[in-house]
């Protein structure tokens, strides 16, 4: 297989399971969730202690991550099964 097929391949098995779409989504909840949640807590559950809201949003920047290193190794899991599901022809090769 020449490398550009092979390129071509892993764009279309890239963009036919979404790995697009939740990396932009965990980008982005990446980066609202701690600011959020630093806020919110400094003002409704610290009462303006800073540094117990500054420990709330690196608590929840580590959820988000953890959160996206799950749902990928689960994902993974399941191409991998699909992939064994299904027998190699001369039409997937």
């Amino acid at each position: 297989m020449s490398d550009q097929a092979a390129i071509a391949k892993l764009n279309a098995d890239t963009a036919a399971s979404g790995v697009l779409a939740k990396l932009i989504v965990f980008s982005i909840s990446l980066g609202v969730v701690p600011i959020g949640s630093y806020f919110l807590s400094l003002k409704y559950v610290w009462n303006e202690n800073s540094t117990f809201a500054a420990i709330t949003a690196v608590v929840a920047a580590n959820v988000v991550l953890v959160a996206y290193i799950i749902s990928s190794v689960l994902e993974d899991r399941q191409n991998a099964a699909t992939q064994k599901q299904q027998p190699e022809s001369k039409k997937n090769r």
